[in-house]
């Protein structure tokens, strides 16, 4: 019995030293104790007794919800925007391994993660805003198939399982085992096939939710497409969060991606700006009418901010090639297409619903708690992709170092996760 404990206890440092290897950081330069890297510690740290906070006197201390705002921050952000900020992944891996499209490649496996992150932060935060956090398990054995709710809380957590899936190639491949990534690459295909199909019914269903709020949400927002209105903004949301991505830590880490690659997410971009815009502008016009966004409110105000700094503008800048072939430019317009997006999420779930509340006598600001938590929920993301790209082989460039060629994992086929 103590062999057995010893040999497990060596197995699992030798594990660990693996992981931990620092030589392909090293090939790319990447630092982990920087001053980003300590602010991050310190706004997680901030939030974890936060959390506590939360979780052991209940969600009315820690935040401003009422009956009036039963959601607030943490669904209309980290759940609505994390949700549609994590699209990237299905397009990129269903791009490489359903359209075969091997130039991006390259990017595959940080979209992925991107995405894992987002979705873990989701869960999250529907776990810290559920009024009984911790019976969130019950959808799982309790199910209620005419809810769309049950529908997003299934969605959620099978597709999480797929990003993990589709993410432990980097760990199996650090670690150097090779039954398990040649296993998982045996059943890639059909995660990423699976992942595509849930991704596609989550994005659409989260709009659903607001299908049953007709007379508290602005008829800007409401009416019978709002599921495909957040299915196609997430599309738009997903190509500009990995181009962003992208570009940004092509300059952080120091790895090269063919601009090619930059020009396709751009393009993918301005399709689906263009067809989202002539969408919402036909149910404006077929619904409430113009006149109703220029009709001195708030809801009028931020309905012109979410399309004209999200949509018209970054749509307008990526048509021009001028823009495609810069490299800054395209950050800048993908940065826009986020805040656009985001701002949607936060006008369905918080302006949106504004002047009802307010007439039901409810009223909503955010408490310093929900800022923490949401602060310190982004920072873990941040903080973890960071780890993620030090030890792991995360880009091109890692999986090389990683892998010389000649080696087992450098020889067998690898896919892009």
């Amino acid at each position: 019995m103590i062999d057995m404990t010893r040999f497990a206890g060596q197995k699992c440092g030798t594990l660990l030293n693996k992981l931990l290897d620092d030589s392909i950081s090293e090939h790319l330069g990447i630092k982990l104790v920087t001053p980003l890297t300590v602010v991050l510690v310190f706004l997680l740290l901030l939030s974890v007794p936060v959390a506590g906070y939360r979780l052991l006197f209940g969600i009315g201390a820690a935040s401003n919800l009422n009956d009036s705002w039963p959601w607030g921050l943490w669904i209309g952000f980290d759940v609505l925007g994390g949700v549609a900020m994590a699209a990237g992944a299905f397009m990129i891996a269903g791009a490489v391994y359903i359209l075969n499209l091997k130039k991006y490649k390259c990017i595959a496996r940080a979209a992925i993660l991107n995405a894992f992150f987002g979705y873990l932060l989701a869960a999250i935060s529907i776990t810290l805003d559920v009024g009984r956090s911790f019976v969130i398990w019950h959808p799982l054995v309790m199910w209620q198939v005419n809810s769309v709710m049950f529908i997003v809380a299934l969605h959620l957590v099978l597709y999480l399982s797929t990003l993990a899936t589709e993410s432990s190639p980097m760990v199996l491949e650090k670690i150097g085992w090779e039954r398990g990534l040649n296993a998982v690459h045996r059943i890639m295909v059909g995660a990423v096939m699976f992942g595509v199909a849930l991704s596609l019914l989550h994005q659409s269903s989260l709009g659903a939710n607001y299908l049953i709020v007709p007379g508290k949400l602005s008829p800007l927002w409401y009416n019978k497409q709002l599921p495909y209105m957040f299915l196609v903004s997430a599309l738009m949301m997903g190509f500009s969060m990995v181009s962003f991505e992208t570009i940004l830590t092509s300059k952080v880490f120091k790895h090269d991606v063919p601009h090619d690659v930059l020009v396709g997410l751009s393009k993918g971009i301005l399709y689906t700006g263009t067809f989202y815009f002539f969408f919402k502008m036909y149910e404006l016009l077929t619904g409430p009418g113009l006149a109703l966004v220029f009709d001195d409110n708030l809801e009028g105000m931020m309905w012109l901010i979410e399309m004209a700094v999200g949509v018209v503008l970054p749509v307008f800048l990526l048509a021009l090639p001028s823009v495609r072939r810069d490299k800054e430019k395209m950050f800048a317009a993908d940065i826009l297409v986020v805040f656009g997006v985001l701002f949607n999420r936060l006008n369905v779930s918080i302006f949106g619903v504004a002047r009802y509340a307010t007439r039901a006598g409810g009223d909503y600001f955010p408490s310093i708690m929900e800022f923490t938590l949401t602060i310190g929920m982004i920072a873990f993301a941040v903080l973890g992709f960071k780890l993620c790209a030090k030890y792991l082989p995360l880009f091109p460039d890692h999986q090389e170092s990683a892998h010389p060629p000649g080696t087992a994992s450098a020889a067998a086929p690898r896919a892009p996760e």
